[in-house]
């Protein structure tokens, strides 16, 4: 279904190499936008790993349509993993584009937020976060192989199956294939409509806190029931305490449980804790906060699992030179590029974390993402995949 919106375009200071580049993407804009409907509309959830695994087949035999080599890691619990890999100038080392299949939506999604065209947006279940994406991975490997007969170094393509679950069975993998390459381009959406891209997230973890208290009968013997609840509310105003938003320090207890029936006193209660850290060296000092925690009755037992899952990607100057090639591209189109620093994680951070550099937010720009308006901008696509494009040349 072709979409009626006007392109982005070129003026008279640009590079006109660069103009017919975008050009090129300009005309391909309906069959990128019918690529990315084909991956909405197989659903990916992370926690079936039969729709995964079927994800998975197809997006390898679409990446070997084009002249990729596609390697299987089997996952047991999730979707398998999906390497496919690109020859290119020998002379160069790899670039590792990295993104994942896999959705938040709960199988059955499409039937109640379809896959649909509303004037310039395209909506739908993992749209944005990340399919399109992968999508324009797609176009700018065989961009590039039309206009140089061969890619101009080798690529390596990584789809992984679980990154909305914490990354269990693909983070290995991500750093190995990582170690091997000059940089590693990241194609999570872009930070907010201006399209910028992200050169710093915040490290995440997640927190268990158990409280293990004595039960009684509410009635008959409350003086001897320890009660893990009342405890595990002092706890979480104590935990609370550890916030620190003025350094970008962020504690939230998410998800509480415990108790079993209003006339005993409850004998366990858990708080799920998400965190968020700036730096590298405030996952330290958090992590011996919490496990430092003592109870205030001291006839209740703590335990404490959980830490850090996602290093911080700080702006290292590996980060910021690929920022620097990523605005010398785009101002061949007499575009200016932004960058941002976000709250959220990605499989960046694991790269970042081991000192690859790191480009994040290539992907495409729109809103929404886990909701149900999510959405990406149609017209923003022929740009992203040109710059995607140059940064494979250029990295």
């Amino acid at each position: 279904m072709p979409v009626k919106s006007k392109p982005h375009k070129a003026d008279g200071k640009a590079n006109s190499v660069w103009a017919e580049r975008l050009q090129y993407f300009e005309t391909r804009r309906d069959a990128l936008v019918q690529t990315i409907r084909s991956f909405v509309e197989i659903e990916s959830p992370s926690d079936n790993k039969q729709a995964s695994d079927k994800m998975g087949a197809f997006l390898a035999g679409t990446f070997e349509a084009i002249g990729g080599r596609a390697r299987i890691h089997r996952a047991e619990k999730y979707g398998d993993n999906l390497q496919i890999d690109f020859a290119g100038d020998e002379k160069s080392k790899p670039v590792l584009l990295l993104g994942h299949f896999d959705t938040v939506y709960p199988l059955g999604t499409l039937a109640k937020m379809p896959c649909r065209i509303e004037g310039d947006r395209l909506h739908g279940p993992g749209v944005l976060d990340m399919k399109s994406g992968v999508a324009l991975m797609l176009y700018a490997i065989e961009a590039l192989k039309a206009w140089h007969g061969a890619l101009p170094r080798p690529v390596t393509v990584f789809l992984v199956s679980d990154e909305e679950v914490g990354s269990e069975s693909s983070r290995k993998i991500t750093e190995e294939l990582a170690r091997k390459a000059v940089a590693v381009f990241v194609l999570e959406p872009a930070a907010g409509l201006g399209g910028a891209v992200k050169t710093a997230r915040k490290g995440v973890g997640d927190y268990t806190l158990t409280v293990h208290g004595v039960a009684a009968h509410a009635g008959l013997d409350p003086g001897k029931g320890h009660s893990a609840i009342v405890e595990l509310a002092r706890q979480i105003t104590a935990i609370s305490k550890f916030n620190n938003l003025k350094q970008g320090l962020s504690v939230n207890p998410g998800v509480i449980r415990g108790g079993t029936r209003t006339n005993v006193v409850a004998a366990e209660a858990t708080v799920e804790v998400d965190v968020r850290i700036k730096n590298a060296k405030q996952a330290a000092g958090l992590d011996r906060k919490m496990r430092a925690l003592k109870p205030f009755d001291t006839r209740c037992k703590l335990t404490v699992e959980g830490g850090i899952n996602r290093m911080p990607m700080e702006r290292s100057a590996g980060v910021a030179g690929l920022y620097k090639k990523a605005q010398d591209t785009a101002k061949q189109i007499d575009w200016k590029l932004g960058e941002a620093a976000v709250g959220g994680g990605s499989d960046g951070n694991f790269t970042a974390g081991i000192g690859i550099p790191t480009l994040d937010g290539l992907g495409a720009v729109g809103e929404g993402a886990h909701a149900v308006h999510e959405y990406i901008l149609i017209p923003e696509l022929p740009r992203r995949a040109l710059l995607l494009a140059g940064m494979i040349e250029s990295a």
